[in-house]
């Protein structure tokens, strides 16, 4: 079971691999929008470890490798059309969901995640989980995605907490780093999840 420190001001949490089990349907998204966009196939294994980085993070690592430009709007237009049609298949993290139901009504919780305001509301909606947070934050309301602390920073703004007081849940080093230039507690929540059975 994840611990709270005492002291524990608020709770913000990362959404995708955090709370919802979204990163299987991103990878598929993204090789059928690259596919069909940009006409180039990608081994499915050119994604690991590059869950925590933002749309336009991946964009710039692949036109750096392709040495030429995407049409970078149409593969985020299609990538997130394929998300959101395969939100039928998305499950929630339990050991994380059943954290913040636990902590819903003790502490202020807020969801901070590099995704779009579009994909992480029909996640959570999807998953039943939208109505235990106080508040949301995306890519969509900050400058800088993680590993900038922009998005932590700004969920406890809106959650009136300091910095320092916040826990913060995360699968990725991306948004760990985040966290810790925020100056905030962190946990990394990728031990506690359980390989799935075959």
């Amino acid at each position: 079971m994840i611990a709270v420190p005492s002291g524990t001001a608020a709770l913000i949490f990362d959404c995708d691999g955090t709370l919802v089990d979204t990163l299987p349907l991103y990878l598929r998204g993204w090789l059928a929008a690259l596919q069909s966009e940009a006409a180039h196939e990608v081994a499915p294994e050119w994604f690991h470890g590059r869950g925590g980085l933002s749309e336009h993070m991946v964009l710039d690592l692949m036109e750096a490798e392709l040495g030429r430009v995407l049409d970078r709007p149409a593969i985020v237009r299609a990538a997130r059309r394929n998300v959101l049609s395969a939100m039928a298949d998305l499950r929630e993290i339990a050991v994380v969901a059943d954290l913040a139901r636990r902590y819903r009504g003790t502490l202020p919780m807020a969801v901070a995640s590099s995704g779009s305001r579009e994909i992480v509301t029909a996640s959570l909606t999807r998953t039943g989980l939208l109505e235990l947070f106080d508040t949301i934050v995306t890519i969509d309301d900050v400058a800088r995605p993680k590993p900038a602390p922009d998005l932590f920073l700004e969920a406890a703004r809106r959650l009136g907490a300091a910095p320092e007081c916040c826990l913060v849940l995360e699968d990725s080093a991306e948004g760990l780093a985040a966290a810790n230039h925020a100056g905030m507690l962190r946990v990394d929540i990728r031990p506690y999840i359980r390989p799935a059975t075959p």
